[in-house]
């Protein structure tokens, strides 16, 4: 039995869900909020798109329990619907429908406004066949916000759009949350789920590996800062080694072929500009590096490749995060 909150739109608790012997999600637990973006990050065959079709009441799952809005998605499929909008990865239409039927049809009414946010006012009268790749993913987003659902529901968000058009649909996401919107995003754009949204679920062959906001998630997984530049021969001894080892958050100092490079925390930063200032050095080649989303995503793909469980971890699907 799900408690659920009034701010909770989506609750989730040990779903399971297998393919003849082939276990595709395995105990998974996570929530969205109104007014929040959750992603479902993870390389291929990780179970997101499975876990996002049980949500929809697609599937059904072998076990665990799905509220949409405390509602179940198996046995209350309309109520369901009425409340989620979704751009799924292999949607399509018939292709002579036009752009502006298709609207109409999915929303009762025209939405202009939606064709005009995403440049597809011109192609209304486009059957959908002539859309190019790019045009088709802008319009089954279209097509989730057209009834102003309160859950909505994209996986592979902005695949096939060019940075431009990247840029317009992430605003129109970020909108949805200050309108009190719930999404739930399945992505492999690991930028583009560390710019979007609140809390992320890291998923590897069903199973949720660490979950929370995407800040904390790089803390704790994403590895050190790194601080690189290049130092003179004779310029200032408190550069040395010793200087900046002893620096506060600075965990490592490495000398090669004479560029420095320091491994540490976020405090290391503030330090380590410091201390060149007060020497009178201002490198021209300095570089910070901050770990990402991705990095803590490698880092706990490599963990569960060598769990006790003997759960080894092929080095392709590392490369899926790529």
């Amino acid at each position: 039995m799900i408690t659920m909150r009034e701010t909770d739109v989506v609750t989730v608790r040990g779903l399971r869900k297998s393919y003849g012997h082939r276990t595709v999600v395995d105990g998974v637990d996570f929530d969205v909020h109104a007014g929040e973006i959750v992603g479902l990050v993870g390389a291929n065959g990780a179970g997101k798109t499975t876990t996002v079709e049980c949500v929809q009441g697609l599937r059904r799952p072998d076990a665990g329990t799905v509220r949409v809005l405390s509602f179940d998605p198996v046995t209350q499929p309309e109520r369901v619907r009425g409340l989620v909008g979704s751009q799924l990865q292999d949607s399509a239409l018939p292709d002579r429908l036009r752009v502006s039927e298709a609207v109409h049809l999915f929303a009762g009414r025209d939405r202009n406004d939606l064709l005009e946010q995403f440049g597809l006012a011109e192609r209304r009268r486009s059957a959908f066949a002539s859309l190019s790749g790019g045009e088709r993913q802008r319009l089954f987003l279209v097509l989730a916000l057209a009834k102003q659902p309160r859950l909505v529901i994209l996986d592979e968000l902005t695949q096939g759009l060019d940075p431009a058009a990247r840029r317009n649909v992430w605003a129109a996401v970020d909108q949805l949350r200050l309108d009190g919107t719930a999404v739930l995003l399945v992505t492999h754009e690991l930028d583009e789920a560390e710019r979007l949204c609140d809390h992320v679920v890291a998923m590897r062959a069903g199973r949720v590996l660490d979950s929370g906001p995407p800040r904390d998630l790089v803390a704790r997984h994403g590895g050190a800062v790194r601080i690189r530049f290049t130092l003179p021969t004779g310029v200032a001894p408190q550069l040395g080694p010793d200087g900046l080892g002893n620096l506060p958050g600075v965990d490592d100092v490495s000398y090669r072929e004479g560029v420095v490079t320091i491994k540490g925390g976020r405090a290391a930063i503030a330090h380590v500009g410091a201390a060149l200032l007060f020497a009178g050095w201002s490198p021209p080649d300095l570089s910070v590096e901050m770990p990402s989303l991705e990095d803590a995503l490698v880092d706990l793909l490599e963990q569960a490749g060598h769990s006790p469980a003997g759960d080894t971890i092929e080095p392709e699907l590392i490369g899926a995060v790529r």
